[in-house]
């Protein structure tokens, strides 16, 4: 025996297209092709043969694809005297990244944990000069940098490029941690301290495990930031130590005879490859972080 279904008191009246929703549509539309085409363009000229690209059909697909300019721009490609591709900027960038990520987000999270939940002396202060630093433009303060690294004897290196960039992130991670925690209830904290926790301790086994969502947020940040930098490469990094994105301007801006430009397209995707890898794969823990309150306050 079926049993059938109540009718429905109050249907859904379908929706109509309005003139909002298509004004709304052609500007989202345009705003894709905006940047759709010429990363098109980019990618499609990366496959072709020079002979191909003389044609001028700039908007066409190859007729024969070939990975040559991409081997040709990892293994052989010159920048400067040396003519030995992107592979060594990209081992260069990987060991910036590395200690700049985790100087920059571990002292970030202390510095944030210690003035949201607990009492210290001159936060507001600090917290307004922090303000003032996260705004304040790298060129106003590289000529400083510049100086203190030579004083430190590292000028020139690969620690003088993590340490700038760990100093430069350090304004505006503090304030995005800071917001996290301050909405973590002070009675947990208090309870802690009840329970002989110390300072540390609540840090590692309370804060850290809270932190999964606002984590992703500044990995994500930070990597771009620092992968996709190129002043603070080229300013403080010497002969051997200049990351990808100074060996791609390098290849591109100083060439002798023919210009490849699919060599130099086929570049731009190889530096441009590693932070869309991070993006695509952390991407939804992204929003998630943000929505949890990453960043507000």
């Amino acid at each position: 025996m079926t049993v059938d279904a109540p009718p429905v008191m109050f249907p859904r009246k379908p929706k109509r297209i309005t003139g909002k929703s298509i004004a709304v549509l052609t500007l989202l539309t345009m705003s894709a092709l905006f940047f759709c085409i010429p990363l098109y363009v980019l990618v499609v000229t990366s496959f072709k043969d020079m002979d191909q690209i003389r044609d001028g059909a700039m908007f066409a697909m190859p007729t024969t694809w070939s990975l040559e300019a991409w081997r040709f721009a990892w293994f052989e490609a010159c920048s400067g005297l040396s003519c030995d591709g992107l592979q060594a900027g990209f081992w260069n960038s990987v060991v910036i990244l590395a200690p700049s990520l985790v100087a920059s987000i571990t002292l970030s999270m202390i510095t944030g944990y210690a003035l949201a939940l607990w009492e210290v002396r001159w936060s507001g202060p600090f917290l307004f000069l922090l303000f003032l630093c996260a705004f304040v433009p790298f060129q106003i303060i590289m000529y400083p940098l510049i100086r203190l690294t030579v004083q430190m004897g590292i000028y020139g290196s690969i620690t003088a490029i993590a340490f700038v960039h760990t100093v430069l992130a350090m304004p505006v991670l503090t304030l995005i941690f800071r917001n996290y925690y301050k909405d973590i209830p002070p009675e947990l904290i208090k309870a802690a301290i009840m329970d002989s926790g110390s300072f540390w301790r609540i840090f590692v086994e309370i804060i850290l495990p809270m932190s999964g969502n606002i984590l992703i947020v500044v990995l994500i940040m930070q990597i771009t930031s620092i992968w996709n930098d190129y002043l603070i490469g080229v300013t403080f990094g010497g002969l051997g130590t200049s990351p990808m994105t100074v060996h791609l301007a390098n290849m591109v801006t100083v060439s002798t005879g023919t210009v490849s430009y699919n060599v130099n397209m086929a570049a731009a995707l190889l530096t441009a490859i590693p932070p869309l890898v991070i993006y695509f794969v952390l991407g939804k823990f992204f929003v998630q972080g943000i929505a949890a309150g990453a960043i507000k306050g």
